[in-house]
């Protein structure tokens, strides 16, 4: 299912209104082929359920996993995937292109 960036905002407030931690990833920049364009999101709450998509699903994991722990310690990080980036293959992005995403968590 996808979601535009107003979807994934709507539903991340409702988590906040529910009472969750919630965590926001947004392509920042994207260089070569890429499979979601800048201003994509992806939100992820405390408990693990996700909204969105910054890769099509090629490196949501590693971003969700990094997203929890933006949650649990405040910090917001950048993180960037590439073809020539070891990390890169490890979680599947095989497209050719870069993405640079930054992490940060969300307060009501």
């Amino acid at each position: 299912m996808s979601f535009d960036h107003d979807d994934v905002l709507a539903i991340a407030a409702g988590w906040l209104d529910q009472g969750h931690k919630v965590a926001i990833a947004t392509v920042v920049t994207t260089w070569g082929s890429s499979p979601r364009p800048a201003g994509s999101r992806l939100a992820v709450d405390a408990t693990g359920r996700i909204v969105g998509s910054v890769s099509g699903g090629c490196i949501e994991g590693a971003v969700v996993r990094r997203a929890l722990e933006v949650i649990a310690d405040g910090e917001p990080c950048t993180m960037e995937f590439g073809i020539a980036d070891e990390d890169a293959w490890a979680v599947g992005l095989a497209c050719g292109g870069r993405v640079s995403l930054f992490v940060e968590a969300i307060t009501p």
